[in-house]
């Protein structure tokens, strides 16, 4: 099978995460993907782990690109830019707003010459407003959205914020501008035009507060407890979600409680909330007499959705990964290690990452051959 977007060139201008992540998600749907770097090659690259010179952390991000190095302030190089442009289908970019703009490769230019380019600017706050101009990076948009301290409010008795180092904000926009760069292609179909699409981290990351966009404009009263959170075992922590009636009804069946379903304290949603820290000592008092292990399988056969909280290195272990192929074992120059696939299957495509992470400038020569451009001697 071929990939969905066999045939379609990609134009990566982006570094760091959000961007690179969207241009390896075209990547492996099939698309010839060509990150441009500058000769110092991107920030990733430098980042651990790194093996003989080579990041992993990159080749998670870049898999399956070619890597063309081109100094976007040599007017040389900006010329080679353009004729590659003009046969490219996607361009991916996510400097700071009015950087494209400087270096005369916005969107209004480059769609002169190539009308279907569609065009995709990711940032932390969006192309235009106030903000626009703002530097940003994952941490500050994780602050400025709100969402750490909605984070906050379900760890009870903390006041200081936490520090995430997983950039949910990165990931986010990264799969919001591939859903973007799929409809735009869907409607150029229809209409034979790109378009600009203008993605915004900031926005991104507001979407993942559903609860608590509407907490901010309705006034909710807080459970007990946070209704999800770790019951302790005899040897550890299991998470349990109550989420529906007959989980909750399941739940009280596994932990010998079943009278409580007809409790007044608990017996409708509201009152469960209200009585939350009641519920959950309950629980508590019967999973800590027994281990995380013993705990999951009591649950899992009652029906009751819950999991042992474990590292990621015991996560990649899983079966039910392997038996999905959710790992792709890919080489750089340094040797092999794996990446995580995208999280679908399709009947009749391809979706997997590609076999291999570029050296820095590895294709720049035959690129840029291949579309006439002066060749600079890099790569």
């Amino acid at each position: 099978m071929t990939g969905c977007f066999e045939g379609l060139r990609v134009l990566d201008f982006s570094t760091t995460i959000a961007g690179p992540h969207c241009a390896r998600m075209l990547a492996d749907m099939g698309a010839e993907v060509i990150k441009i770097e500058s000769a110092e090659g991107e920030t990733m690259r430098t980042r651990p782990p790194v093996r003989h010179g080579c990041s992993t952390a990159f080749g998670q991000l870049n898999v399956g690109k070619k890597s063309v190095v081109l100094d976007l302030k040599c007017s040389a190089d900006v010329e080679a830019v353009r004729r590659l442009v003009a046969t490219a289908d996607i361009l991916v970019e996510n400097f700071r707003p009015g950087v494209m703009q400087r270096l005369g490769l916005a969107y209004a230019t480059l769609s002169e010459l190539n009308p279907r380019l569609i065009y995709c600017s990711i940032s932390g706050y969006g192309q235009t407003g106030p903000s626009a101009e703002l530097p940003a990076y994952a941490p500050v948009i994780h602050a400025a959205s709100g969402y750490e301290m909605a984070h906050l409010a379900y760890q009870p008795g903390r006041s200081r914020p936490d520090y995430c180092g997983i950039y949910h904000a990165d990931v986010v926009t990264g799969t919001y501008a591939f859903g973007a760069i799929a409809s735009a292609l869907y409607q150029r179909e229809r209409t034979g035009r790109g378009q600009h699409i203008d993605c915004s981290m900031l926005e991104s990351m507001l979407s993942l507060t559903l609860n608590e966009i509407q907490g901010a404009q309705f006034a909710v009263e807080p459970p007990q407890r946070p209704p999800f959170g770790p019951a302790e075992t005899r040897d550890g922590y299991v998470m349990i979600a109550v989420a529906s009636e007959k989980t909750f009804q399941n739940l009280m069946g596994v932990i010998g409680r079943p009278a409580w379903v007809e409790d007044p304290r608990f017996a409708r949603y509201a009152d469960r909330r209200r009585h939350w820290g009641d519920l959950v000592d309950g629980v508590e008092a019967w999973s800590s007499g027994l281990t995380t292990a013993e705990c999951v399988a009591a649950l899992s056969a009652g029906g009751v959705p819950s999991s042992a909280y474990r590292s990621v290195a015991e996560a990649l272990v899983d079966p039910q990964l392997a038996h999905r192929d959710a790992l792709a074992e890919v080489t750089d120059a340094a040797g092999s290690f794996k990446v995580v696939n995208l999280p679908f299957r399709m009947s009749e495509a391809r979706v997997a990452a590609g076999a291999r992470a570029a050296s820095l400038g590895e294709h720049t020569a035959d690129v840029l051959r291949e579309v006439g451009a002066i060749d600079t001697g890099q790569g």
